[in-house]
């Protein structure tokens, strides 16, 4: 009875006070997250970039969820959780994929964490992980020494991670970038050069205040 009453005598919202917290949730969104939507869209279009940037990685064209990967981290968090509107500055994350983590494999290692500290002020800003099939002896060795800011992903078991269209890490190793939102949006192959990452990171950190 005690609690009937309770619920009776609460504050009822009249529809204005409803609506005006929408508008200010709303509101909270875009100042919070429309650059970052804005930044995608201009990277992806060219709109309004008034450097005509061409980026040189491999769009990854549309995003492509993080989710589809099924991948979790040592302590068995999804990788998907980190990313979204309802996470607190969710960082940028280069992901080392590969079958075998061979020679090149390795160099890509190598690149994402060099690229990683290029980025000088904004270092903190982006995160670096692997998912690796198989690695050698002398690497997992070496691991903790050269790589201890770069976390091993695993696979969550329940099914085989889904790979965007174009990427088949037991043929070829590469590097996804995932933004903020939790999309992979480009590709880097052994092909690509560190300068060449580096130049599309400094540009989309240039142009979004989110991650």
């Amino acid at each position: 009875m005690t609690s009937s009453m309770a619920d009776t005598n609460e504050p009822r919202l009249s529809p204005d006070q409803v609506r005006r917290g929408r508008r200010m949730a709303l509101i909270l969104f875009a100042v919070g997250f429309g650059p970052m939507i804005l930044a995608t869209a201009m990277y992806y279009t060219g709109w309004l970039n008034p450097d005509g940037y061409s980026n040189k990685g491999e769009l990854v064209s549309p995003a492509y969820p993080v989710a589809e990967l099924d991948l979790k981290g040592p302590d068995g968090e999804p990788l998907e959780a980190r990313f979204g509107p309802e996470v607190s500055d969710p960082d940028w994350l280069m992901l080392v994929v590969a079958g075998i983590c061979e020679m090149e494999c390795q160099e890509l290692l190598y690149l994402a964490r060099q690229v990683n500290v290029a980025l000088g002020k904004n270092a903190d800003r982006v995160s670096r992980a692997a998912y690796l099939e198989q690695i050698p002896a002398d690497l997992d060795n070496r691991w903790s020494e050269e790589y201890p800011s770069m976390e091993r992903l695993q696979s969550t078991g329940e099914r085989v991670p889904g790979w965007p269209p174009g990427v088949s890490p037991e043929e070829q190793p590469q590097i996804l970038l995932v933004d903020p939102f939790g999309n992979i949006m480009m590709r880097y192959t052994p092909e690509h050069s560190g300068k060449n990452m580096l130049e599309d990171l400094k540009h989309l950190l240039k142009l979004s205040q989110i991650g």
